[in-house]
């Protein structure tokens, strides 16, 4: 079983990809994880921003792995603390399929993604910024793949 990430938005500031790298480095023989990232839909000024997030849209769709679960970051998602995240990823583990998560660009995201998920998962109910996002769930995933492992990483 593989991962990816899919985000839309480009350009991390260095010090979010090289802490990314590394969740994803530790990660690597627990579940490998990959970054996809999505050019942004244009907007601005005259620019229509439902259409912004359609195309972001479509292409997220195309990222997304044939046959994977479908998981979205959106803040009216299910929290899980790290101990039942672990019990979540053990379940995604036992379906066999590759997981595809998912951050939506500035206005979330589009329908047609929301209808391909399989679930929605919250980091809790503050907003964040979206690069931010990615390292987070990096590192939850980091968490809860130690706790499966028995690795020492995770304390209560």
């Amino acid at each position: 079983m593989k991962a990816c990430l899919i985000a839309v938005g480009e350009r991390a500031p260095e010090w979010l990809t090289t802490g990314f790298a590394d969740y994803g480095k530790r990660l690597s023989h627990w579940l490998p994880l990959e970054l996809i990232e999505i050019p942004p839909g244009l907007r601005g000024k005259n620019r229509d921003v439902a259409r912004a997030a359609a195309d972001e849209g479509v292409r997220v769709l195309a990222a997304i792995p044939k046959g994977a679960q479908v998981v979205l970051l959106d803040d009216k998602g299910r929290m899980h603390d790290s101990p039942a995240l672990a019990r979540r990823l053990a379940h995604w583990r036992g379906q066999g399929r590759d997981l595809a998560f998912v951050i939506g660009g500035p206005e979330g995201h589009a329908p047609a993604v929301r209808a391909a998920a399989h679930e929605t998962w919250s980091l809790g109910p503050a907003t964040l910024p979206h690069m931010l996002v990615r390292l987070l769930v990096a590192e939850q995933l980091y968490r809860a793949a130690s706790i499966l492992a028995g690795h020492p990483y995770h304390r209560d």
